[in-house]
């Protein structure tokens, strides 16, 4: 086997982003398809692009998993796509449901549904998680659950299986809470929490982004971009010193 040897660096650029967004239904999860700045596709399995009727963004749109592969071909492949810097799949907790109804109809034993879930599911996250050059933004359900202990209820990504459900986060280097909050004034707020807290499953393993930023894709990716050319910048400005 021919070894590629590649740099942290390197391959953070190389890459792109890939992010993941829990949120309650309404928060505007598919609201931020329209703020990355850049061309950008959506994969539809929902119905609600109701929210983006002031955009013409280029939608492929799917009802079952055969659509969805077809639709990473088109992306991964096609000369027509090339210029895609965001594909977006919204929501993959909707075509989770889709993969599991298929499967529930063919199984004996609802187990088995389940299991077939989480490989397809993998599969599918994972091809369009390692997309080259590409930035990539899912969207999936939020759930809560109730401390027996302590009271709190924390929130966290949602999709049907719990072996698919408690492992999606660790798909992703960026995992974010779209909050949605009243100021003082009583006026709606929507942010993106992007680190956990004693409520709300997050993280951010660029270490680049406050604990809340504006629901603004585009701008997250630059902050993250800069913090790439600044990680890239500092040996040399130390070797140039030595």
């Amino acid at each position: 086997m021919a070894i590629k040897l590649t740099t942290t660096a390197q391959a953070a650029r190389d890459n792109g982003i890939k992010v993941l967004v829990h949120g309650p239904a309404g928060a505007g999860k598919t609201t931020l398809c329209a703020t990355t700045g850049e061309p950008t596709v959506i994969i539809s399995a929902e119905a609600g692009l109701l929210s983006l009727r002031g955009h013409d963004i280029p939608v492929i749109e799917v009802g079952s998993i055969e659509d969805v592969h077809e639709a990473y071909r088109f992306v991964a492949e096609s000369a027509e796509a090339r210029d895609f810097r965001w594909v977006c799949l919204d929501s993959i907790s909707e075509i989770a449901e889709v993969v599991l109804a298929r499967e529930k109809a063919g199984a004996k034993d609802p187990r088995q549904a389940y299991g077939a879930l989480a490989d397809q599911m993998g599969g599918l996250i994972r091809a369009f998680r390692d997309l080259p050059g590409r930035n990539v933004y899912m969207s999936c359900k939020q759930a809560r659950q109730q401390d027996a202990a302590t009271g709190a209820t924390l929130y966290f990504p949602s999709l049907p299986g719990q072996m698919l459900g408690q492992g999606i986060a660790y798909f992703f280097d960026f995992v974010f809470a779209l909050r949605v909050e009243r100021d003082q004034g009583g006026n709606v707020t929507r942010w993106l929490q992007t680190g956990r807290d004693f409520t709300h499953e997050a993280k951010d393993r660029s270490g680049a982004l406050a604990m809340f930023e504006p629901p603004d894709l585009g701008a997250i990716a630059h902050k993250v971009r800069a913090s790439i050319s600044q990680a890239d910048a500092a040996p040399a400005f130390a070797a140039a010193n030595t």
